[in-house]
């Protein structure tokens, strides 16, 4: 039996998860990748329980655990270091059993690199184009070189300016977030920076935070509102986020300050419209190629990751292709739509400048109910594998029955 080539567009934290995924069902897979060289940039992310357990049901080991630092806690705190809630992440994550790990991204991207080993990939390969041929359904890729592509399935992981998405459904806007990301990894150490932590501080119209990436290693950000002209093209150096974060905890206003500023980042924080159809006859989307993503919920990753693994496990053994990726699409819409509707909410309402939001805001995360925000917690964190694996036995009986 002649196995299905997947070509993936893409070798970031999606793309590479999907080629991995992918071999493992059985398809042979070619990686094309627009950057001349893979380097990751230089800041950290967390790849969330959920994210680990939809690896592990792929059996992907990454190892992660020892590449990263596990959550060991996780608060939220005024500018001034005042704690507003713990947020119950260990109880959640010691009942799941699976842990949540925050891990630079260059050290998550060699993880991938190794999982992906022996598979094709071309680097400096920019897609321009694609074509479906109507009797055989195989997609053709065009790259801005001239060099082609064949393939069965063709996966669109090329990220927020996706070229997939972007002959897929035409050019489209970005809805700004109204601020600025700064991003940082440095060494660092503080009395109130512990191992496996994650803090937040709120302000007003700005927020900072503070992760253990293990081995003495801090990856902080920072996010200040501010026109999206000036986000998108922030102009600043680190003096001017030393000032931005005046006033604030000691912990916060050292680890700016022992950062070379050639380490600090500025990126601007921006999302799209949720795009209700992901793909057509061989062709799909994942990551942040389908659904962009504000980075609140520090779940981005995590999505592209779950996207990874369903696809695989739909596309394992699949005669009708077009019918495998459309049922992909299905299993995640709603999935997804959530995490970028809350997302969004969220940075909404935690960058808030407003003088009487502000308190509004604090009080409602000190006093919610526990119960109530570890269930909003605990199911972001679970992988919903039960549900898929549960409407693929479904499909398979219903395939037998006819």
């Amino acid at each position: 039996m002649t196995k299905h080539k997947a070509i993936v567009v893409g070798a970031g934290i999606g793309g590479l998860t999907a080629a991995a995924a992918l071999r493992r069902a059985g398809l042979d897979v070619e990686i094309y990748e627009r950057a001349t060289e893979l380097k990751a940039a230089g800041s950290g992310l967390s790849v969330m329980s959920n994210a680990i357990a939809a690896l592990d049901s792929a059996g992907l080991d990454l190892g992660l655990a020892r590449r990263g630092q596990t959550l060991e806690s996780y608060h939220v705190r005024t500018a001034r270091g005042r704690l507003i809630r713990e947020f119950p992440f260990p109880s959640i994550i010691g009942r799941l059993g699976v842990p949540s790990v925050l891990i630079t991204r260059s050290a998550l991207q060699q993880a991938l690199l190794e999982a992906t080993e022996g598979i094709p990939m071309a680097l400096g390969a920019t897609a321009e184009d694609f074509t479906v041929d109507g009797a055989t359904q195989k997609v053709r890729v065009r790259f801005a070189d001239g060099r082609e592509a064949l393939g069965d399935v063709l996966i669109g992981a090329d990220g927020f300016n996706s070229a997939v998405r972007r002959r897929l459904v035409g050019p489209e806007d970005s809805r700004d977030s109204g601020y600025v990301c700064w991003l940082a990894l440095t060494p660092f150490s503080h009395p109130r920076f512990t191992k496996g932590s994650v803090t937040h501080y709120w302000g007003s119209g700005q927020r900072f935070g503070l992760v253990d990436m293990g081995g003495g290693l801090l990856y902080w950000w920072g996010t200040k509102n501010m026109p999206a002209a000036r986000s998108h093209d922030w102009k600043g150096g680190k003096a001017d986020v030393a000032r931005a974060f005046e006033g604030w905890a000691d912990e916060v206003r050292r680890a700016i300050e022992v950062t070379p500023e050639e380490a600090i980042l500025a990126v601007p924080s921006r999302d799209r419209r949720f795009l209700e159809r992901w793909g057509r006859g061989p062709v799909t989307l994942l990551g942040d190629a389908a659904h962009p993503m504000l980075t609140s919920l520090g779940q981005g990753s995590g999505m592209a990751i779950e996207d990874a693994v369903v696809l695989a496990r739909h596309l394992r053994g699949a005669t009708d292709l077009p019918h495998a990726l459309r049922r992909y699409e299905d299993e995640r819409r709603e999935r997804t739509r959530g995490m970028v509707a809350a997302s969004r909410s969220i940075s909404d309402f935690e960058q808030s400048e407003n003088p009487i939001r502000r308190p509004v805001r604090d009080a409602y995360f000190r006093f919610m109910p526990e119960r109530k925000l570890t269930r909003t917690l605990e199911s972001s964190l679970t992988f919903p594998v039960a549900d898929g694996a549960a409407r693929d036995q479904a499909d398979k009986e219903e395939t037998h029955a006819h």
